[in-house]
């Protein structure tokens, strides 16, 4: 079994998990109001805005035995550059105030993934961090296009307030096969324990992130709240 396998095999229970927070699956099922979905927006804002520092971070604290790995980082860095701004346009489609998210703090949830994330690049292990991506961009996958669909259908909001769901969500399907590729290099088994362990962790930190956020009204689908 490749490593990726093993990842994706060892995570199963705790991707499963994420899957079934009822938020995620209110939405999926037409459930979703319109104070709900800028929340997410807004939290995700405040993730988002933090990949680019912690890509760089991870590239500049791997050791020369992962020192291939610092070209794929520079190609996540140039490819992740803007998404925040994304977030900020979509916000702004939905008649949110886009300086106001800007210059707002996250929910605590949000400020302690995304302070875990920083804390395992400088305490545990760089290479850790890509368990955090496995987690966002698997998640983005296999939910992102979907919800923006269901949520754009209940709704009713424009194409402009899905810039990041739509955009993040196709491109993280072309990220998937070479985080697969990169993953699979992976030989030290140090390095594998590290990602497997921040995968797991992550899960959860963003399952927090997603319990953290409000619930809409139970309401039939094409109802807005």
């Amino acid at each position: 079994m490749t490593f990726f396998s093993h990842l994706v095999e060892a995570t199963r229970d705790d991707r499963e998990a994420l899957a079934a927070i009822p938020i995620i699956q209110g939405c999926l099922g037409g459930r979703v109001s319109l104070s709900s979905y800028t929340a997410f927006l807004e939290q995700a804002y405040h993730h988002v805005r933090h990949t680019v520092p912690l890509l760089r971070a991870c590239r500049a604290k791997l050791p020369p035995r992962l020192a291939w790995l610092r070209p794929d980082l520079d190609e996540y860095i140039a490819e992740e550059e803007g998404h925040d701004n994304w977030i900020l346009k979509d916000l702004s489609a939905c008649g949110v105030k886009p300086s106001r998210i800007a210059a707002g703090r996250p929910r605590f949830d949000t400020e302690v993934m995304v302070s875990y994330a920083y804390d395992t690049i400088e305490r545990i292990n760089p290479i850790g961090f890509f368990g955090m991506v496995h987690v966002l961009e698997g998640t983005s996958v296999a939910l992102a296009l979907q919800a923006a669909e269901q949520i754009q259908q209940t709704l009713g909001l424009p194409d402009d307030a899905f810039g990041y769901l739509f955009s993040h969500g196709i491109l993280d399907r072309q990220h998937t096969a070479h985080f697969a590729d990169l993953m699979d290099r992976i030989d030290d088994p140090g390095d594998q324990a590290a990602i497997l362990h921040a995968a797991a962790m992550f899960y959860r930190l963003y399952g927090n992130v997603f319990r953290s956020l409000p619930l809409p009204l139970m309401q039939p689908v094409g109802v807005q709240a």
